[in-house]
């Protein structure tokens, strides 16, 4: 069978090539979906397609040119393996499949039904939700605290706004006016802008001098990481949401040292380390991740097709990275549409 995929061919390059899979190799625990949406990820996506990520260039690594990148798909199950028990054909689902018109996917791996009621698009686009929310999972929330988020890109965006259902109060914190403005446009009322002494004077103020409770770096950026320690109460928590990958000069005893006195913890919130399934009850897991995140969107508490600035054609893929990588601020977030040429 004859298939489209999107290959990071090297750095900065990419194409949407054709591939042949043999249906016939079906294991018993994969299904076979046909691709209707996929939604890029302008973080790890990026970092892998610019380099910024050095694994790229290291032999075995899971993101070794060439690599066949994305991993947010809805689309249509068309054939499933002997003991697949989690959809059957024809059932529309949410995986972490990649970019590609047709994939070969393990049950092993997410697979969520979709409500007829959703447009699939803005479900693939819920990916980077259930991203967000990890910052939700390894947090200690408490009652009725600050929460001070670094980044309002996709991922800030989002974490605020959960952080917002929780009841918290939220300061999102960007440079940028326009991700201020669809931040509000979202929910998210209190926002502050400016350089790191003109937000921190901002912060303080918001918050009475309290500052924050809980301060989120959801922009993967050691220096930001400095920037929100200085944002954090006493006895506060840091949560490092995004992946820091640009080494950043500086003394780390001026971390360790207010980390110290001031009794911070620091969380790391990759999703990764979140278990697939539940295996008792109803324990965190991606699989509650993405059922809450339905939930949510269902009642109209989580905004996510705001976000979504662009919905290409898979042919355009180059135009949609390029655009997420310099074009930030019209390129909010892109959707592919597999269902034509």
């Amino acid at each position: 069978m004859r298939i489209r995929e999107v290959v990071v061919t090297g750095q900065n390059q990419v194409e949407l090539q054709t591939a042949e899979i043999d249906t016939r190799d079906l294991a018993s625990n994969e299904l076979l979906v046909d691709t209707e949406y996929t939604f890029i990820s302008s973080g790890t996506e990026l970092a892998n397609y610019t380099g910024r990520e050095p694994k790229v260039f290291q032999k075995g690594e899971w993101c070794e040119y060439p690599w066949r990148s994305g991993y947010a798909n809805v689309g249509i199950v068309r054939e499933v393996g002997a003991d697949v028990t989690r959809a059957a054909p024809g059932d529309r689902v949410f995986t972490y499949g990649r970019h590609a018109s047709t994939i070969q996917y393990s049950q092993d791996r997410l697979v969520a039904p979709v409500r007829e009621a959703v447009d699939p698009a803005v479900v693939a686009a819920s990916r980077m939700a259930g991203v967000a929310m990890t910052a939700i999972v390894v947090g200690e929330i408490g009652t009725n605290p600050w929460v001070v988020v670094f980044g309002l890109g996709l991922v800030g965006n989002l974490v605020s706004q959960m952080f917002r259902i929780h009841g918290c109060r939220v300061i999102g914190v960007d440079p940028v006016a326009e991700r201020r403005v669809l931040a509000q446009r979202c929910g998210i009322a209190r926002t502050v802008g400016g350089d790191a002494d003109e937000a921190q004077a901002q912060i303080q103020e918001i918050t009475n001098g309290d500052l924050g409770n809980i301060t989120v770096d959801a922009v993967g950026h050691s220096g930001v990481v400095m920037q929100a320690l200085r944002a954090t109460a006493s006895h506060g928590q840091i949560i490092i949401l995004g992946t820091p990958r640009v080494s950043v000069p500086g003394d780390l005893t001026d971390l360790l040292s207010e980390t110290h006195l001031r009794w911070i913890t620091i969380r790391g919130a990759l999703e990764w380390c979140v278990p697939m399934y539940p295996d008792v009850g109803n324990r965190t897991s991606q699989w509650s991740k993405q059922q809450t995140i339905f939930d949510w969107m269902a009642r109209g508490q989580l905004q996510v097709e705001p976000l979504i600035s662009h919905r290409l054609k898979p042919k355009q893929i180059k135009q949609a990275y390029d655009g997420l990588l310099n074009e930030p601020n019209v390129y909010t977030g892109v959707v592919l549409d597999w269902t034509s040429d």
